[in-house]
């Protein structure tokens, strides 16, 4: 008999499996389930989509359901909810949203790709007309069918990580006056404090006002909607209000079945994404991610790990062998005109860890210093151990040029290289595009003469 696969959630992780097992499996029965109406799209996109940038919203999707279907046998049902997982009797339980019943669904191999939902807290007024989240493509559906019937002006992010800093910026490209409020003392707080200190400059000099410490208590407002969002220290006067304070794992129906977490609560997986339980396998932002440079299990969610962890996911769910390598805990934002990346360790989590690390800080052209220039120098922050000095961490800051370097740095990171092995690499130069040190090298050689 086929074997019959089930994968519940039908983005990055769950059809990058589904399409991982045909490819392994052809005979192999698939199911997909999926409560809402779109699968595989790019939700990173989401900003961009509100903001304009992407005109429409079949760009961000990758393939359809029907794609799916045709082409690769896959049973893909949307709005199909997942109640219970039920390993004892290797089925799960399902909601029909649109018949509006339950079934029960057998499986010989379960993937758990439920991802991850957008934080609110238990705010008052958080269900006023004109607050909104945008983690999926519904929120960015519902948000745009609203504005479309309402003109508001003032907008308010509640957040300064990455999507509330790319929402900020969406938002005032469509004309609004925002404000972005953060309960910590700088934004972006994965981020050491000096690149975060550009981040807040570079929104200030478009126009966005920047509120740090700012404890939200309540939303303010009536049935026509949001007026005010509320803190412990003032008023902040809103019409539209955006709530992205980050996402948790949801794991809870694991939880439920006897399915062991980690960090944050997300699905505990070793590295072939295998759980404590026998042929249930999670991947994407509900499960795991090894850090190699922490050498331990954390929660980084990211499209790129999700549709890693997939894959692997799948491979091993049809009988094959992957392992999952690991994360370095790599990230790029676009904020305006600057972009800021990040990979490895923060000081703040090599103070967490008692990592023993130094840091070495510059400022350096990513061109030839002859060459015309007119954009900012870009910002580098390497944090290596101090012993041994391998490298544990970097952050980027400036204009062009801060997607390359952080690549370098991220492979390097993988790698365990050192801080010295930098000044080894073999870059590529040309005037236009580097110099004939490239600025990590630059950043190296400064550690060398001071250790001279």
């Amino acid at each position: 008999m086929a074997k019959r696969y089930v994968i519940v959630g039908g983005d990055a992780a769950g059809m990058s499996a589904a399409s991982q097992i045909r490819r392994q499996d052809p005979e192999g029965e698939i199911i997909v389930f999926e409560k809402e109406g779109v699968i595989s799209y790019a939700q990173c996109g989401l900003p961009y989509f509100v903001g304009g940038v992407v005109a429409e919203k079949k760009k961000l999707i990758a393939r359809t359901a029907e794609d799916f279907h045709s082409r690769y046998n896959i049973d893909v049902r949307l709005y199909h909810e997942v109640l219970q997982f039920k390993p004892q009797d290797k089925q799960v339980r399902v909601y029909r949203r649109q018949e509006k019943e339950e079934i029960i669904v057998p499986y010989d191999v379960l993937l758990i790709g439920t991802g991850s939902a957008a934080i609110v807290p238990p705010w008052e007024g958080r269900d006023l007309p004109g607050v909104f989240t945008l983690k999926t493509m519904g929120d960015a559906e519902k948000l745009l069918a609203w504005l479309e019937e309402h003109t508001p002006t003032k907008a308010v992010v509640i957040g300064g990580g990455y999507i509330g800093l790319e929402t900020a910026e969406a938002l005032h490209t469509r004309g609004f006056k925002v404000t972005v409020l953060d309960l910590a003392p700088q934004l972006i707080p994965t981020f050491d404090a000096p690149i975060a200190e550009i981040v807040q400059d570079t929104l200030k000099r478009h126009g966005v006002e920047v509120y740090l410490n700012e404890e939200v208590v309540g939303l303010e407002g009536d049935e026509k909607g949001v007026r005010a969002v509320v803190t412990k220290n003032g008023s902040f006067p809103a019409d539209l209000v955006i709530i992205s304070i980050g996402v948790r794992p949801v794991s809870e129906l694991a939880r439920e079945a006897g399915i062991e977490l980690g960090p944050r609560n997300a699905i505990l997986v070793n590295e072939r994404l295998q759980t404590n339980i026998s042929d249930i396998f999670a991947a994407g932002d509900c499960a795991t991610h090894f850090h190699r440079i922490k050498n331990a299990p954390d929660y980084v969610p990211l499209g790129t790990t999700a549709n890693k962890q997939g894959r692997i996911a799948g491979v091993n769910m049809a009988g094959g062998y992957a392992r999952f390598a690991g994360i370095v805990g790599t990230a790029i934002v676009k904020v305006f005109d600057r972009t800021i990346a990040r990979s490895g360790l923060s000081e703040k989590e090599c103070d967490a860890l008692g990592v023993p690390y130094q840091t070495v800080s510059i400022k350096a052209r990513p061109i030839s210093h002859y060459y015309p220039w007119e954009d900012e120098v870009l910002t580098l922050r390497l944090h290596f151990h101090r012993d041994n000095r391998k490298l544990l961490g970097g952050q980027i800051a400036g204009g062009g040029g801060v997607d390359k370097r952080i690549d370098v740095l991220a492979t390097a990171l993988f790698h365990g290289m050192t801080i010295d092995d930098l000044q080894a690499l073999d870059l590529a130069y040309a005037p236009p595009y580097n110099s004939v040190w490239d600025p990590l090298q630059q950043a190296a050689t400064v550690v060398q003469r001071g250790k001279e």
